[in-house]
């Protein structure tokens, strides 16, 4: 197989995750570029270990930095331009998308523009702009992979299956940190209790976004335009164990899931190696161990977010895009100690509020709406 990778987002969970998948399979896969944001120290050791002919860093500060830390002379450069150069020149002819938010969507669109496969892990980018990436990949003939386990799920649900024959596509939901917990004992919640996530090892902004249930509302939007399917036919269900990482119905009333531990490792290798799978030193899953599982219907309710996911994508054009930067603005200011919690899903609806829907933005359109949507969760005050 031997496929050359450019990973974005390299110093992250899931850039992380995939670097060990590649560890464990040293002669299937070689690193071109790495890039990510200002985690410099961990990004020399990671050159250090696997050689790439380039990174990308945030800033120039961040690059002067990596520079004076380094054991052995790499190519470096910094920002967007450069984020986009990395995606698309060089010999890599994979690129991994796992930069957390929008700021991933021009390097992903500039990767399937060179013709690269894409793993996709950054979800944004295909909440923020998916009728244009769909577009792109139809015209460039490329292949985009899934890497969220939920996604993967699915698609692995699917192999061998004629899209016509599915009835309705289900994504399991942890419930994030709080899923037992009443809107009313959400009251004054901190931040490190939200950062407790019960099952998956993620970076802080998604375990925020599991919390509010905006992290399953990214993933319907982002499964829609995966699987071309209408929102009728994408369901969410609670599952605490995080066992059944999502399940299809089919027209005959048949049920196919997928099922395993909550190891990030799995799906991302899955989706480096397709169509093949390779070995994994993963732990097993035992079901006698388990014992049983357990399901409910989600409340949208209670997690508000989650129904103006679906109000977003159902309304299609800008308002995807308005929901994931004002969310994306309003998780940083709670990470920073400015708001309550549940001011994240009060920035969110008055954005919303505020905006006149396009139904069809351009790239630059959307980079405009953007940018207004976080203009606009900055300045709402309590």
């Amino acid at each position: 197989m031997n496929r050359r990778l450019v990973i974005l987002g390299s110093t992250g969970s899931i850039g992380t995750q995939t670097l060990d998948v590649v560890r464990q399979h040293p002669d299937q896969f070689r690193i071109e570029s790495l890039a990510a944001g200002c985690n410099t120290e961990l990004l020399a050791a990671q050159i250090d270990e696997f050689q790439p002919k380039r990174v990308v860093v945030a800033d120039k500060d961040a690059a002067d930095r990596l520079r004076s830390g380094l054991s052995r002379p790499v190519q470096i450069a910094y920002g967007e331009a450069a984020l986009m150069e990395a995606a698309a020149s060089g010999d890599a002819d994979y690129v991994v998308s796992a930069m957390v938010g929008s700021i991933g969507l021009k390097p992903t669109l500039a990767a399937i523009e060179a013709g690269r496969t894409i793993g996709l892990a950054n979800k944004e980018t295909l909440v923020t702009a998916g009728h244009i990436v769909t577009d792109m990949l139809q015209a460039h003939g490329v292949t985009m992979l899934p890497i969220d386990s939920e996604h993967s799920a699915i698609f692995q649900c699917l192999q061998g299956e004629r899209r016509s024959t599915v009835a309705s596509i289900t994504l399991t939901a942890s419930g994030g940190s709080f899923r037992d917990r009443t809107r009313s004992e959400l009251e004054g919640v901190t931040v490190e209790e939200a950062l407790r996530h019960p099952n998956w090892s993620m970076g802080a902004k998604i375990t925020i976004d599991s919390a509010t249930m905006v992290n399953k509302g990214l993933e319907v939007i982002e499964a829609h335009w995966l699987f071309q399917l209408p929102y009728d036919q994408i369901n969410v269900l609670v599952h605490p164990e995080s066992i059944i990482h999502s399940f299809v119905q089919f027209a005959d009333s048949s049920v196919i899931a997928q099922l395993g531990l909550p190891d990030m490792r799995v799906p991302i290798q899955y989706a480096l190696s397709y169509p093949n799978r390779l070995p994994l030193a993963a732990e097993q899953l035992d079901l006698a161990s388990i014992g049983k599982l357990n399901f409910r219907a989600m409340d949208e309710g209670r997690f508000p977010c989650l129904r103006m996911a679906y109000e977003s994508g159902r309304a299609s054009g800008s308002m995807p895009t308005v929901f994931n930067a004002a969310n994306e603005v309003a998780v940083a200011r709670f990470l920073r100690g400015e708001i309550e919690f549940l001011h994240i899903e009060s920035i969110i609806e008055q954005v919303l509020s505020a905006h006149q829907h396009e139904a069809a933005p351009d790239l630059e359109a959307i980079v405009e709406i953007d940018q207004w949507a976080r203009m606009q969760a900055e300045a709402v005050s309590f």
